[in-house]
């Protein structure tokens, strides 16, 4: 089973994949689509549509995952995030792609124990869980991070049906 792990942002939306068999979990690939704050909103929003849809045609997940939207105390920074957020829900229901949300303090739990865990713990945790996984940037760390946390809640599930 492969998931992909989403951390959108306008900016840098973070992406990655793992594939776990069992209660094994094997690094596949990270990265980010960073845009220029120059750029048009309407071409910043198309390359990170066009590059996910790309990502999924190469990587082929079953499944996705997402961080669940915070309210920023900047309205102009969370309508942003939020448009960021729709392109790439978009890009995964476009591409037939079943879509889990957790909320910040779950993933940090899930992989540290604490739900308030800095985000250098968190780094740490991705690596110690994905051995050989050397994450491109915060973005992508925290992307793989919802990927762990969809693969241990998802295992959950099937284990209580």
């Amino acid at each position: 089973m492969r998931i992909l792990g989403l951390d959108p942002s306008l900016s840098s939306t973070g992406w990655g994949i793992i594939e776990v068999n069992g209660s094994r979990l094997q690094y596949i690939a990270d990265g980010f689509i960073p845009t220029l704050p120059k750029q048009p909103i309407e071409e910043r929003l198309n390359c990170i549509f066009r590059t996910l849809c790309e990502v999924i045609e190469t990587y082929r997940p079953e499944e996705a995952s997402i961080e669940k939207t915070f309210l920023n105390t900047n309205p102009e920074t969370s309508l942003k995030l939020s448009m960021a957020r729709g392109v790439v829900i978009l890009a995964a229901g476009y591409n037939q792609l079943p879509l889990s949300e957790y909320d910040a303090t779950k993933i940090k739990k899930a992989l540290v124990g604490v739900g308030r865990a800095e985000k250098t713990q968190v780094e740490t945790m991705v690596k110690v869980l994905l051995p050989g996984c050397k994450p491109k940037n915060n973005d992508s760390s925290d992307a793989l991070a919802i990927a762990i946390t969809h693969s241990h809640y998802r295992q959950t599930y099937k284990m209580l049906c």
